[in-house]
């Protein structure tokens, strides 16, 4: 039986020890790699392939004004290009205004939009509202008192008694307006002073003047 001495087997243990650290260093750093793979679902990419393709070569800049102009309609195209362009954004532009006066509810403001509104509008629209005559009488009132000066007292008391009766109507014009659509839309948020005063300004301008044009007729059930 070969016995082994004492250096010899101090010499084996510390190899076996040094081993076991050198194998349990690894399997940690596999575990880690592991687990930072799963919680990112996948490696980390390549800087070029989070960089993604690189774009061409940049022009260079222009060295004389004669070349800035050259370049600027080489990139806004020909005359004929330019044209048909422009001639297109207007009728795009004339037909969302169409849509938008004949009440289309897409093209509509956000002020305008929903059935709710759409109702107030009807109202004010089949009323025949005396604040509606504000914008003319004034007109008419400013013009006389540059033709007749010595008018000026009466004109500004006539403005005022107008005011008055303004005053009086919206109020009228706003609770007539949020009972109504209370009955009609009792599930609705959309009420108070806002739609009563959409309702006021509606009223107070020319019917051939509001947007979107008035759907139904003076007098008209609602």
């Amino acid at each position: 039986m070969k016995l082994f001495r004492r250096g010899e087997s101090s010499t084996t243990d510390a190899s076996a020890e040094a081993t076991a650290v050198a194998d349990g260093d690894a399997a940690e750093s596999t575990r880690r790699t592991a687990t930072a793979t799963e919680g990112k679902g996948r490696p980390t990419p390549k800087r070029r392939e989070a960089q993604g393709k690189r774009r061409g070569p940049v022009a260079p800049a222009p060295h004389t004004a004669k070349e800035a102009r050259a370049r600027r309609r080489a990139l806004r195209g020909s005359r004929a290009e330019r044209k048909a362009s422009s001639a297109e954004r207007r009728a795009e532009a004339q037909d969302r205004r169409a849509r938008m006066l004949a009440g289309e509810d897409k093209f509509l403001l956000p002020r305008d939009k929903g059935p709710v509104r759409a109702y107030v509008r009807d109202l004010v629209d089949a009323r025949r509202n005396l604040v509606g005559l504000f914008m003319p009488m004034a007109l008419v009132l400013i013009l006389s008192m540059f033709v007749a000066p010595a008018l000026q007292t009466i004109v500004t008391l006539a403005m005022l008694v107008m005011m008055l009766f303004m005053m009086v109507e919206g109020v009228i014009l706003g609770r007539m307006v949020n009972n109504r659509v209370r009955e009609r839309f009792p599930e609705t948020t959309d009420g108070g002073f806002g739609l009563g005063w959409y309702a006021f300004v509606r009223a107070s301008q020319i019917r051939k003047m509001r947007a979107p044009k008035p759907r139904v007729s003076p007098g008209a059930a609602v």
